[in-house]
């Protein structure tokens, strides 16, 4: 007899940034799930069996948002198995870059564009408010190393 695991089922969650055509950062898009749990959730899925994540987060968010998505990081892997409350789940996070409107499709009953500083991380489903919380942290550091980092000191 062949042993069979039994594992999280794996999943993907998208932090889509929306940039204008000027490269203007404009917002992320949340949506409004259509099945329960209900309620505003970050765009996601479950990954295919034969399927990459990657490949996964970029057909998910085609088809909940409607937008075409390039990856630009690993936000990172969250496993709490309190996470779904239907069961156990990892989810893995990536921070994504699109332009356009986001029209909800599938699985979201609506799609929306944010600015972060609008966010209300209480009003997420699942632990989708901790996975802003992480990318909020993730800006901020990103802006301060932007001024650590950049030539604003001279040397004498």
């Amino acid at each position: 007899m062949s042993f069979i695991p039994k594992t999280p089922y794996l999943t993907t969650d998208g932090i889509v940034e929306i940039y204008d055509e000027d490269e203007n950062f404009q917002g992320i898009v949340l949506i409004q799930r259509k099945n329960p749990p209900l309620g505003l959730a970050l765009p996601g899925g479950f990954v295919d069996v034969g399927e990459s994540v990657e490949d996964a987060v970029i057909r998910e968010m085609k088809e909940e948002i409607s937008l075409d998505v390039k990856i630009v990081k690993l936000l990172g892997v969250y496993s709490d198995p309190s996470r779904d409350p239907r069961f156990h789940t990892a989810s893995v996070v990536y921070i994504c870059k699109a332009y356009g409107q986001p029209v909800g499709a599938d699985d979201a009953k609506e799609a929306m564009l944010v600015k972060v500083e609008d966010l209300e991380l209480d009003k997420l489903v699942f632990d989708h408010g901790k996975i802003l919380e992480d990318y909020k942290l993730f800006l901020s550091d990103k802006i301060l190393s932007h001024y650590t980092s950049s030539n604003t000191t001279q040397q004498f």
